[in-house]
């Protein structure tokens, strides 16, 4: 009884809410190159209406894919019977804590809100409280609460929070990777995937996801990708398939529709000739196509972070610096005002170039090449490489300096790591 109660309080309170790759030293001669962070594209201003917009879409719209996630795989009645607040935290789902009426917060503040409870996970849907995930709640006749259906959006993979409440509660830092996030293993979930799927999608773990197993049967996932600071690049992902040649809305926007449409099964459409794929989720509509262009701007709105006060050694950063441009020949692919060649006529390199682990995951995409990595706001999302095969910034430079025999000292690779932790 108390249980009802309190959940009947709340709800009166509330109704009365990089990876990065190593390149082959093939420099064409450009002595015009501009050294890294530095010079401008010259991009015109975004408009502010339609970047409101696209905020909205990011956080809120969930191109009527209800009708997979509920009518499909049933995950509403996985979240109403076993999903508490305290499961879905342990899985790297966030809460944002402005969504939270101040009697909300005083009550969990004085322990009078049972984190235990999945009823209780179903008041933070009805707040719209849950980052990235869309939920219709009902009342049933006993008081106690129902999942009538439910939906993601973009933010569940690329937003995170602040952690100003609580660890996983806070104010919404959009854009950023959520590497706490264990999206396969909330797929795996589903009561209505066979136990040979499920085990293939509970493997992934935390931060990773293969946005082509659904397509291609193959089972190479990589790490989730921020989608911060991408205004200005020519091409989209790790292996540079979105261009404007491919999608007229945009780099951006030829991924947005490919996740939207094969992967959230938004309803829209999504072809590429390249990848011998044609997926038409349309159910007499499209949800998906009119959107794109105000959720690309958007993205390209959402800067990347700085790092924090104190969170490199700033005098051995710019020692860094240096040898970033010299003897570690980072500035060969990662130049200009983006720290990527891509930006010089939409540059990709061979996949022998990648000096991750994994060397296959290029063979899937529409290119079968690399992108090399922006590394603005590079601090916020470890692991590292498209497969996370780096743990650290350390590991990275490490990986290089073994690769391509630079023959750094553990001095210069310090001061190289701490350079990196500033961008």
């Amino acid at each position: 009884m108390r249980k009802k109660i309190m959940i009947y309080m709340l709800l009166l309170g509330v109704f009365t809410s990089l990876g990065l790759y190593s390149c082959s030293n093939d420099d064409d001669g450009d002595t015009g190159r501009l050294a890294p962070g530095e010079g401008s594209l010259n991009l015109p201003p975004l408009d502010a209406q339609l970047v409101q917009e696209g905020q909205d879409i990011f956080r809120y719209d969930t191109f009527g894919d209800e009708t997979f996630w509920t009518d499909v795989l049933q995950m509403n009645e996985v979240v109403e019977a076993a999903v508490s607040p305290n499961t879905a935290l342990a899985v790297g789902l966030k809460v944002d804590a402005e969504a939270l009426p101040p009697a909300v917060v005083e009550a969990i503040q004085n322990g009078q809100v049972d984190l235990d409870d999945p009823q209780t996970t179903l008041v933070l849907l009805q707040l719209n409280a849950v980052v990235g995930v869309q939920g219709e709640v009902s009342e049933n006749a006993d008081g106690s609460l129902k999942l009538d259906r439910m939906g993601i959006t973009c933010a569940l993979c690329h937003s995170t929070v602040d952690d100003s409440f609580a660890p996983g509660i806070g104010s919404r830092l959009d854009g950023w990777a959520n590497r706490d996030l264990d999206p396969g293993l909330i797929i795996s979930l589903s009561p209505a995937l066979d136990q040979q799927t499920k085990d293939v999608y509970a493997s992934w773990g935390p931060g990773i996801y293969d946005p082509r197993y659904s397509n291609d049967g193959l089972n190479n996932p990589v790490v989730i990708p921020p989608a911060y600071g991408l205004y200005g690049l020519p091409k989209a992902i790790f292996t540079g398939d979105g261009d404007v040649e491919h999608e007229p809305a945009g780099p951006v926007a030829y991924w947005n529709r490919y996740v939207a449409v094969t992967q959230m099964r938004g309803h829209g459409y999504f072809a590429d000739p390249r990848l011998n794929l044609e997926v038409d989720h349309r159910e007499g509509d499209d949800l998906v196509t009119d959107k794109l262009p105000a959720l690309q701007a958007y993205q390209f709105s959402i800067s990347a972070p700085t790092p924090p006060a104190g969170s490199f050694d700033v005098a051995a950063a710019a020692r860094g610096k240096e040898l970033f441009s010299g003897k570690a020949q980072c500035a060969s692919c990662h130049n200009g005002p983006l720290f990527t060649d891509v930006v010089d006529g939409g540059k990709l390199h061979p996949q022998s170039a990648s000096v991750a682990v994994d060397k296959d995951y290029v063979k899937r995409s529409a290119t079968k090449q690399w992108r090399v990595t922006p590394l603005k706001g590079l601090w916020q999302h470890p692991p590292y490489f498209h497969d996370g095969s780096a743990a650290t910034l350390a590991d990275v430079v490490n990986r290089y300096n073994e690769v391509n025999n630079l023959a750094l000292t553990g001095s210069e690779k310090d001061d190289l790591t701490e350079y990196l932790k500033s961008l």
